[in-house]
């Protein structure tokens, strides 16, 4: 058996780190990001979806591994779709996310994740790595057989899972066995903020236009105050929670997966002092 120390190691080792298309992101991520932390790019309505291809085919030429979130909802139609496909084959992206999105109406054909799904598969994509959203806690607007006939739907199309915030380890664990038990057998990456500063948020707040990143705590449960109280947020606590579980055989627990808020920085540098904490162990 791996000793739990060392699976908790390099699970920190290869976390992803999920980043907002804002004019510096390019800048900031290469000087403090290392090349072997993959990426994702968000993709939000006030920005675009050009936003977060652009800036993708950016990092990807600095040789990082970068996913896009492709969002059904800001997405017209299978030309367009089959656009990006080839743009993003162009620079070596290899990866994308899977969203419904946050658009109140659709751009086009697309309503959900897995109609786009399906028509990325259609078209015959040549992506290795293809994620898709989980909800440990369940989703306010969607009734809970819902959300488990398209997880089984979009888990066909798909290569790993990608959970929204949950502060509640033992809920996430719980989860995670529940959908292995009825056949959903892709590893998951768990969704977490980084070590975020109240300071920090706010200025990201404003600089989305519209409070995107406030509108996004606040559809968090019990997410918009934890970055209120003094000196921020840490995911440590959740962390200590999850640990038990990670490489346990009952579930597909497997990595983190990072809302940085483009506190690239600090969350770098939380990144390293867990590495202290937890350092890797001798075979």
């Amino acid at each position: 058996m791996i000793p739990e120390r060392r699976t908790l190691n390099a699970v920190l080792s290869n976390m992803g780190y999920e980043v907002l298309p804002f004019k510096a992101t390019e800048d900031n991520v290469v000087k403090f990001v290392p090349k072997s932390v993959r990426l994702t790019v968000t993709a939000s309505p006030p920005k675009g979806i050009e936003a977060t291809i652009a800036l993708a085919e950016k990092l990807a030429g600095h040789g990082y591994s970068v996913a896009p979130h492709l969002s059904a909802k800001m997405i017209r139609d299978k030309v367009q779709l089959g656009e990006f496909v080839q743009r993003l084959k162009a620079v070596g992206i290899d990866s994308v996310f899977v969203v419904g999105g946050d658009a109140e109406e659709p751009a086009g054909e697309y309503t959900d994740a897995l109609s786009l799904l399906k028509s990325l598969d259609s078209i015959g994509h040549e992506f290795t790595s293809i994620g898709i959203g989980g909800y440990p806690e369940g989703h306010h607007f969607i009734p809970q057989d819902g959300l488990d006939a398209a997880l089984n739907e979009k888990a066909q199309l798909a290569t790993y899972i990608a959970t929204q915030i949950c502060y509640d380890a033992p809920a996430i664990i719980s989860w995670a066995r529940r959908i292995k038990s009825e056949g959903v057998d892709l590893p998951i990456r768990v969704g977490m903020p980084g070590a975020v500063s109240r300071e920090k948020l706010l200025r990201i707040s404003l600089a989305s236009g519209v409070g995107d990143s406030l509108k996004f705590l606040q559809k968090q449960k019990g997410m918009f105050w934890r970055f209120f109280v003094p000196g921020g947020y840490s995911p440590n606590k959740l962390i200590r929670g999850l640990k038990p579980a990670i490489g346990a055989a009952d579930n597909n627990l497997q990595d983190f997966h990072i809302f940085t808020f483009n506190e690239l920085e600090g969350t770098e540098a939380w990144r390293k002092q867990m590495l202290q904490r937890y350092p890797s162990q001798a075979s």
